[in-house]
């Protein structure tokens, strides 16, 4: 029985994913509740997306035969983090529709290229540069007022793979701890507000966005987020039209992810995400259509669905610090009206590890955030 109907996979049909982590979990019982059939490579066997998919192939991102293998048994592949190979892209796509394309993965997998790319289409973004070298990158950190953030081009998140200097001659020891390749240099900024934007884009054009998020982090780890951003709504429609206007652009086909800083009142973009985002799992519950859902309908080209706002919710991770000992006491969590425990099934919890989110609603985004931090607190409570 075909699952085709024109350009559109209907419910029935395989989704391949790569990447089997909290994220391709949550896409996965998003599209299984529609009805698809779900399909994972990851290189660990015990990744969080095991038990809920038809089949976990267990190979490195980088093996374009092992994604091969994925995409012949699968309608449509898609992502649920950067670091794929672009020749395991390439492999699918010979076989299957890959969501998003290699072009676009191509350019934000790679910060010095995003940046570029950016720049190019004039999208505002704070000064930067790229250094392929210790020299090059001290003249970059001179050129930008000594007090920067020097990131590597390729791999890091969480805060992972970037250092902070204050002085030109701080080069060589940063750029020795990013493993001597080439680096971007971004001028540190006075931030009054961290947001970020959602849009979901059809094979046919069609996208929606969703309204944007507040993010605040804590040791450059994202700690709790709520959406609706309590912004100037200016702002907020600013945000989108950006948001809109580099998926427009970059003609994704998914989901894309803009991370912004407010700074002086104007937005700037800090980087891109092509698949779905920690900043938006309060979608889950904030509205019609999580991002989860959404995502599984962009990439088999089904109609979008809603993104409005039924109401606030905010979200606090969960660390693997939290498990110090023993478990947390979520039944402490859950106590509280709106409350709900999300957790990944990952195996081992260490400290810094995602291992899952509370969520919480309210009548305004302020009262979600309290309810959400106020059930944090209690699992930080030991008997």
């Amino acid at each position: 029985m075909s699952h085709l109907r024109g350009g559109t996979l209907l419910p029935g049909a395989t989704i391949g994913i790569l990447g089997g982590g909290q994220l391709g979990r949550m896409t996965a019982m998003a599209a299984r509740e529609l009805g698809y059939r779900v399909r994972v490579l990851d290189p660990d066997a015990s990744c969080a997306a095991r038990f809920v998919v038809d089949e976990l192939i267990t190979a490195p991102f980088d093996d374009d035969i092992a994604a091969a293998w994925l995409a012949h048994r699968c309608d449509v592949v898609t992502l649920e983090i950067e670091k794929v190979s672009l020749a395991s892209l390439d492999a699918a796509a010979r076989l299957v529709p890959v969501r998003p394309s290699r072009d676009a993965l191509a350019i934000i997998q790679d910060r010095a290229k995003q940046k570029r790319w950016l720049e190019a289409h004039h999208f505002p973004m704070g000064p930067f540069r790229v250094a392929t070298t210790e020299v090059e990158l001290g003249a970059a950190i001179g050129e930008l007022g000594g007090r920067c953030f020097v990131k590597s081009a390729t791999g890091g998140y969480d805060g992972r793979g970037q250092v902070e200097v204050t002085r030109p001659d701080a080069a060589a020891e940063a750029f020795r701890a990013l493993g001597s390749s080439t680096v971007v240099v971004e001028t540190e900024l006075t931030i009054e507000a961290e947001l970020s934007v959602l849009v979901a884009r059809r094979p046919n054009g069609e996208s929606v966005v969703y309204p944007p998020a507040k993010n605040h982090h804590e040791h450059r780890i994202l700690a709790w987020s709520v959406i609706p951003a309590p912004v100037d709504p200016k702002l907020s429609e600013r945000a989108i039209e950006i948001g809109r206007a580099i998926a427009e652009s970059m003609q994704i086909e998914g989901l894309l992810v803009v991370e912004l800083f407010v700074v002086g009142g104007e937005l700037l973009v800090n980087e891109l995400a092509p698949r779905p985002h920690n900043s938006f799992h309060g979608t889950q519950i904030a509205c019609a259509t999580s991002q989860f859902e959404q995502h599984a309908r962009a990439v088999c080209d089904l109609p979008l669905g809603s993104t409005n706002i039924l109401k606030p919710a905010a979200i606090a991770n969960l660390l693997g610090d939290l498990w110090e000992g023993h478990a947390p006491p979520f039944d402490a969590a859950l106590a509280l009206p709106g409350v709900r425990v999300h957790l990944y099934g990952k195996r081992g919890a260490r400290p810094g590890r995602k291992m899952g989110h509370l969520s919480a609603t309210g009548a305004t985004p302020e009262d979600a955030v309290r309810t959400v931090q106020e059930a944090y607190a209690r699992l930080e409570k030991r008997p």
